[in-house]
Formats: structure tokens, sequence, C-alpha cells
């Protein structure tokens, strides 16, 4: 029998997959509060940053190149997610909104100029499990070409679940309670889905990811063993779908998980890490699906750097 570590063996020494940079932004000085999440537009080559703070613009947007564009503010309070959709049509900026004041609450979509669109949920209103559409510090957003829409709620509220709804936001499964057994969640933070059908969720306090079936909701395994130092805030794929990005918060680590071709989801197995600087608390990651580059929101460091792949 090959022992698993026996195969991959080439691995071992951990080859280095991503160098930072140091070029971007052209001006970090453009971030002035809080980084907590980034989005990568990469059809137009555009990074959308949300940071809080008292006074800032809530929404960066910079050129893939590292130029500051231009920035939005109206209607977001704190901004936890943001995730770029692009169809055929058109683009739009969708954002979860974490503050508890008369915009919170909600997940919303904009225009890339920041023109307020569609609202999900009541803002102002903290929201129960049992309205879908309520939500409680909606911690991120994905939403796929044909219009699907899922949604992690929530980012330490009384929701702790997964739930997808069409393109005209009706709910087409909710799944997920607050605990520790299979399918359960604590602070559910992070969701992605690849193109063999299955729904990525970071579970940060259970320090897991789960995997769902995007088309049923089914549970389909979950990974621990890899995050038993520190939970996972983040997971996105890169550009070839062949490994995870997940930030570890906590270690102020980027860890690389291989990740499994279709069907079962087997164990986790941590291809290579990239060591941040301490405090410098990675948050939430995108990854530009075209170059392959890797953007990071550091909520410690009040920055976003880009890693690029070797």
């Amino acid at each position: 029998v090959v022992k698993a570590f026996d195969y991959f063996s080439p691995w071992k020494g951990e080859q280095q997959m991503y160098k930072l940079d140091i070029g971007w932004p052209k001006i970090p000085e453009y971030f002035t509060g809080q980084t907590f999440c980034v989005a990568v537009d990469s059809l137009h080559g555009l990074v959308y940053v949300g940071q809080r703070g008292d006074n800032v613009p809530k929404v960066l947007v910079f050129s893939e190149e590292g130029y500051f564009l231009y920035s939005w503010n109206d209607t977001v309070e704190m901004p936890h997610g943001i995730f770029v959709l692009n169809t055929a049509t058109d683009s739009s900026v969708w954002i979860t909104d974490v503050g508890t004041g008369k915009y919170g609450h909600t997940v919303k979509q904009y225009s890339p100029s920041g023109k307020l669109m569609q609202i999900l949920g009541t803002p102002g209103n903290a929201g129960s499990s049992l309205i879908p559409l309520q939500f409680d510090q909606p911690a991120e957003i994905f939403v796929e070409e044909s219009g699907d829409i899922y949604v992690v709620d929530g980012d330490g509220g009384m929701n702790n679940r997964l739930l997808k709804l069409t393109n005209d936001y009706k709910e087409i499964w909710l799944t997920g309670t607050n605990g520790t057994g299979i399918g359960q969640f604590k602070i559910p933070h992070s969701v992605t889905v690849d193109p063999f059908g299955r729904v990525w969720v970071a579970d940060r306090d259970n320090k897991s990811i789960q995997v769902f079936d995007k088309v049923t909701g089914e549970w389909l395994g979950s990974w621990s063993s890899c995050f038993s130092e520190d939970g996972p805030y983040s997971v996105r794929f890169t550009a070839n779908y062949k490994y995870l990005i997940v930030a570890q918060l906590n270690i102020n680590r980027l860890a690389i998980l291989a990740a499994p071709p279709v069907g079962s989801i087997g164990d986790c197995f941590m291809v290579s890490t990239v060591q941040l600087a301490d405090e410098t608390k990675p948050h939430l990651v995108d990854v530009d699906m075209k170059s392959g580059a890797v953007y990071v929101a550091e909520i410690g460091a009040q920055q976003v750097q880009k890693y690029v792949p070797l």
C-alpha cells in the first residue's frame, strides 16, 4: 500500500507557489479603513475592495495593475463580503452588509459605479432563520452566471445557514443550524461553487470546510484536519480549479489545498502555504480567474495585497 505521504513526496519540501506583487496597489494610501473584503472582475480588469471606518469610502475600485480608479459610499454600512458577477449583458457587485444601523443585515446588488439595484433582507433588521430572506450578519455571497445565489448567513448572528436562491430571489433550498454536527455551522464565513456541482463553505468556528451538492443542498463531506491551528476564513478556487485558497486569520497564513476532482471529497491535503507578516490578519480573498492572481483583504494590516502565481 502506498502511503499518502509517500505519494505526495514531491510536495514535502513545499514549493513556493505565489509571490507578493509589491507594486500593487500603486498608492497604498487610498486604504483609509479596515479592508474586510476584495472581489475581482477579471473580465474588465477591476478589483473592488470593501473597507470599514468612519468617514471612509466603503468601496474602492482599482485596476488590476494597481491604479486607483474611483470609490463609492452610499448605502453601505459595514461591508463583510463582496462578489462581482459578469453576465453576457452586464456586471454587478454584490455586498453583504453586517452593520447594525439602517442599512445592515442585508445583501445588496450594485452597479459597478455604486448605484443600488437590489436589496435582499430587511435593512436594519436582524432576522431569525425561520424566514429565508431575513439575514443576521450575512457573511458572504456567491452568484453563478445562471443567476442562482448562494449566501452564508452569518458572521456571528443567530443564523448559521447556507441558502440557495433563484435569480428572482426565491428559496431553492436552505441548510444548516447552529452546532457542530454534520451540516451544522458555527459562523459559516465564506462560500464558493466549483464547476462540478459542489458548494464549498468555510465553517470558521467549527474549523472545517463543508461541502454540499449545489442542486439538492445535500451534505457531501467536510475537511477539518487541515485547520487544527486555525479555522478557515475564506474559500476560493484557483483559476484552474486544482487548488483551494484559504485564509487563516489568526495565524496570518494562506493555505493552498489540493481540490479533489469530481466525486468524493476525501481527505484534506495542504500543498503549500503563504506566511504573511504578524498581525496582518487575512480575512477574505478573491482570485482573478484570468491571471490567477490572489488578492488578500487584511484587516490587521489595513490593506489588500496581491500575490501572483509563480
